[in-house]
């Protein structure tokens, strides 16, 4: 590890690790689980943690150990769905908090480094170099204008913060890519940033529309997109959408590609008619799917 001990002792006492209970009957539990581990950054000495939504979704009860092994409950204040973020409030005062590091302020080939808790209340690090600010999209109907690829492997439970070598947060830690060059995903602060007021005070982003969204899982393969997998009670779900279905065209435009899929989706509202023409068993077949509200489905 590369990164002084200096900062590693600025920057630890800011994380905290989480656990979350979900019931079995939430719809994120047959995907994720009911029982998820995962860690937090303080953000603001008041008891702001940021992590990634996926550790939270669909908790009825959060807890937060800090560093001294004191453990608090963590309240869901805000969710959102685009950037994959959640924001807690664990009550706290006077907590070391880490300041954010926009990513106008990132370039490729910067050394970064990742602080995460891992078992039995540990925390580990990892550093390595920024390999891209590219956009980025993902399986689930998830994208990201700009998303931060690094060498650098997380160490611990998803949620940790991606820090510079000044400790400051550049992104949340949530996806392990595993890819050569590619070994981590972190979610830009960009996100809390811009939207840290809107976030606080509804709970969620009301400045951007709801979007149409399916409930399924794709890839791209040879200029078509192929549906990998449907969750269940999801619309695409209910409307007989099944995994191997290879996407021809939606609402008559022709798809060679995910990301188009999803741009093109995320211009329709919640409850608008999709029309997916699809092959399927050597047959094609058309599908009308009345789009729904990821939020919602979540709730």
């Amino acid at each position: 590890m590369n990164a002084t001990v200096k900062l590693i002792e600025l920057t630890v006492p800011a994380t905290v690790a989480l656990k979350a209970d979900v019931p079995d009957t939430h719809p994120s539990a047959q995907i994720l689980g009911t029982e998820r581990l995962g860690t937090g950054v303080v953000v603001d000495p008041v008891g702001l943690v940021l992590t990634v939504n996926y550790v939270v979704l669909g908790a009825d009860a959060v807890e937060a150990t800090l560093l001294d092994d004191t453990t608090v409950e963590a309240a869901v204040v805000a969710q959102d769905f685009a950037s994959g973020l959640a924001v807690l409030d664990i009550g706290a005062k006077a907590l070391s908090a880490l300041r954010p590091c926009p990513s106008q302020e990132l370039h490729v080939g910067q050394e970064v480094f990742i602080v995460a808790a891992a078992a039995e209340n540990q925390r580990r690090a990892n550093n390595g170099g920024i390999t891209s600010l590219a956009p980025f999209d993902a399986y689930w109907e998830y994208s990201l204008d700009r998303g931060i690829t690094t060498t650098a492997m997380n160490p611990g439970f998803g949620g940790a913060p991606l820090l510079d070598l000044h400790g400051r947060v550049a992104g949340i830690v949530s996806l392990d890519l595993n890819e050569i060059g590619r070994f981590t995903l972190a979610v830009p602060m960009d996100h809390f940033l811009e939207h840290r007021e809107e976030l606080l005070r509804y709970g969620r982003r009301v400045t951007r529309p709801s979007r149409a969204w399916i409930g399924f899982y794709c890839y791209t393969f040879r200029e078509h997109v192929v549906i990998a997998g449907v969750l269940p009670g999801a619309p695409g779900h209910q409307a007989g959408l099944k995994g191997g279905d290879v996407v021809l065209t939606v609402n008559g435009k022709r798809i060679t590609d995910r990301h188009a899929l999803y741009v093109y989706l995320w211009a329709h509202r919640p409850g608008e008619l999709i029309n997916f023409r699809i092959f399927r068993n050597n047959q094609i077949t058309q599908i009308t799917v009345p789009s729904g509200n990821a939020e919602e489905f979540f709730k």
